[in-house]
Parts: C-alpha cells; sequence; structure tokens
C-alpha cells in the first residue's frame, strides 16, 4: 500500500499559517518534524511510481527532493519566517535548464506543475526556437484530448508583450514564443491530495506532461 499524505500534516500547515513565528514553530517541532516524515514517505513511493514512466525520476532522493520550509528572508519585504506550503522538486525548479515536475502541498492551494520554469535565457531562446521550428509537433502535444482535459493552456504569467528578437513577428506560434516559462498546471483539491491513491492518481496526472517535458528537453539531449 502506497503512503497517503495525513490530515494531520494539513493540521500542521493551517496551525503554521495562523502562528507563523518561531517561538510557536520552536515549541511545536515535533508537529513539523511528524509532517516532514510524512511527505518524504510519501515522495519516496511518488518517485517510485513516476521512475516507472520517466527512469531519470527513480534517480531522485526523496529528502533532496522535498523544499525545506524555512523561508529566505534576507532580501525580502515579507519577513514571515515559514512556508505554509511543502513543495518538492521532481526535476523542476526556478533556473533549471530540464523540463521536470513540481509537486505544492497546501491547504485549499495545492497543485501539481510540469515544464520549465524561468530558465536562463540561453536556455529559453533554444526552447522557443524548438517550439517555433516544430510548431505542429509541439500543438499536437498540448491539444491532445487528455492533456487538455488537465491543462487546458499553459501557465501565462510574466508573458511578453511583444515577439522576442531573433524571431519573425508573423511567427505562428508567436503567442508561445511570448512566454519566459513553460509550465502546464494542474490544481489540486484537498480531498485529491489526502486521497488514499493520491500516489497513483498524481503518478497518471505528472505521466500526461511526460510528452510535454519531453519536447522541451530535445535541444538539451
Amino acid at each position: 500500500m502506497s503512503a497517503t499524505i495525513s490530515t494531520k500534516t494539513f493540521d500542521f500547515l493551517k496551525k503554521l499559517t495562523k502562528n507563523n513565528n518561531r517561538e510557536w514553530f520552536n515549541e511545536n517541532k515535533n508537529l513539523y518534524t511528524e509532517s516532514q516524515g510524512n511527505m518524504i514517505s510519501f515522495l519516496e513511493d511518488l518517485i517510485n511510481e513516476m521512475g516507472e514512466f520517466d527512469q531519470d525520476l527513480a534517480k531522485l532522493d526523496a529528502k533532496k527532493a522535498l523544499f525545506r520550509i524555512y523561508r529566505d528572508t534576507r532580501f525580502s519585504k515579507d519577513k514571515i519566517p515559514y512556508k505554509t506550503n511543502f513543495g518538492a522538486s521532481l526535476g523542476m525548479g526556478k533556473g533549471s535548464q530540464k523540463g521536470g515536475y513540481y509537486l505544492h502541498t497546501e491547504p485549499g492551494k495545492s497543485f501539481l506543475a510540469g515544464g520549465i520554469y524561468m530558465p536562463e535565457s540561453s536556455v529559453l531562446k533554444d526552447v522557443r526556437k524548438e517550439v517555433s521550428l516544430y510548431g505542429d509537433d509541439f500543438l499536437k502535444i498540448i491539444n491532445n484530448n487528455n492533456f487538455k482535459k488537465y491543462f487546458p493552456e499553459l501557465d501565462q504569467a510574466d508573458k511578453l508583450k511583444k515577439i522576442p528578437q531573433g524571431f519573425e513577428k508573423e511567427d505562428p506560434m508567436g503567442e508561445f514564443l511570448k512566454l519566459k516559462s513553460f509550465i502546464v498546471v494542474y490544481n489540486l483539491k484537498d480531498e485529491e491530495v489526502l486521497d488514499k491513491n493520491a500516489v497513483k492518481n498524481m503518478t497518471e496526472i505528472f505521466k500526461l506532461m511526460k510528452p510535454f517535458n519531453d519536447f522541451l528537453n530535445t535541444p538539451f539531449q
């Protein structure tokens, strides 16, 4: 039987949201440790399942995949010391140079994501070239019925107003070339996160992202 995300983990995150200070956190460190352990167990099973369709994932360490809960507040106006979620990078993160997967666990705000998030300019340029040159292949992937059922459109955050330099203004893939990230997101209901079959269900959704990631990674193989 696969591991599940415990309601206790959600309860901890809810309490932390209301008591986001070091005093409360230190007094309730046991709740954090228990929740962190729960997430690592869940990720171990998730990585194991996902490794069946993406061998690169099988090498991941669940402990390293889970992001720290401590916020870096040095350059932030927001001095709240802790994140109110558990995030896990399964080959995806800011500045990552390959398409990957991401799990965000937060009461009322959980989601699964895939693709390349805010890559370096040289990487972004190579991905845009691939989209421009092989637009039909790209559209075939994102317009696939199963894919579109879960990901109706690519994330539009930080989109450019104009087609970037180096590309024709009339490029039929112009709207996609304006993107700074190539990301798809599936928002999860709390009951989906806490479901006893969550590992299997999330794996199936992540599996739908594989052709999308494979396309984005083509320039770097």
